[in-house]
């Protein structure tokens, strides 16, 4: 017996739908371990490259500053420079940092009046 048009037979238990596949998390690209570890491993080669730096650079040199006189090696001398440039550095932003705290407290205090 053949029938041009069969029926679909019908069953009481729904068919269950596809389940998504779970998104695979990539792992986290930037964390604080991570990017301290970039740091200690930044510093480690700014630490060499000072020290090959210092250990190539030990002709002595006479330092004159405000009336203080010295002799050093010319690394040791540049280094000292570049850490008092910072520390200048550093002064100023810690006083612009201190002007712009109490601009936003003043800005804070004017918003709630």
């Amino acid at each position: 017996m053949t029938t041009d048009n069969p029926e679909p037979v019908q069953t009481d238990a729904p068919t269950p739908a596809p389940t998504p596949a779970a998104p695979h998390e990539p792992p986290p690209t930037h964390t604080r371990t991570s990017a301290a570890f970039k740091g200690l491993v930044a510093g480690a080669v700014v630490l060499l490259l000072l020290l090959i730096f210092i250990l190539e650079n030990t002709q002595r040199v006479k330092i004159s500053y405000f009336g203080a006189d010295g002799h050093l090696s010319l690394g040791v001398a540049l280094l000292l420079a570049a850490v008092a440039g910072a520390l200048i550095t550093a002064l100023v932003g810690v006083a612009r940092i201190g002007q712009l705290r109490a601009h936003a407290r003043r800005q804070g205090r004017q918003r709630s009046a």
